[in-house]
């Protein structure tokens, strides 16, 4: 079984979180320090360490993130404007908790994805 985080707690509703959707397969909740005026994290329920470790098994939950996320974004406002779906891998992809997981971030402008160094 897979290590336990504090997402798998959150899915289970052990750790309080705003959820703002859950169902089978992914659970959505607001990140507690927000990146961005919408910053809602997305979860397949069923954890999977890392997008490295993603196995076809996995598709439907991944689709489902993918899903949730276009729905969120229409619900928080942010749909019409522009948002940006992040997910990052292991240590060098900045990957804070082994349980795969989807940033949803918007309701500003973003800026480029990565900084330019010389």
């Amino acid at each position: 079984m897979s290590e336990e985080t504090i997402f798998l707690r959150i899915v289970r509703g052990e750790i309080p979180a705003d959820i703002v959707y859950q169902d089978d397969l992914v659970t959505a909740f607001r990140d507690i320090q927000p990146q961005a005026p919408v910053h809602i994290l997305i979860v397949p329920n069923e954890p999977v360490p890392t997008a490295a470790e993603v196995e076809p098994s996995h598709e439907p939950a991944l689709g489902r993130m993918f899903t949730v996320a276009r729905r969120l974004a229409e619900q928080e406002g942010i749909a019409e404007d522009g948002f940006r779906l992040i997910v990052n891998c292991r240590e060098h992809g900045g990957q804070e908790v082994a349980h795969l997981h989807m940033h949803l971030l918007g309701g500003r402008p973003l800026g480029p994805m990565l900084s330019r160094r010389a």
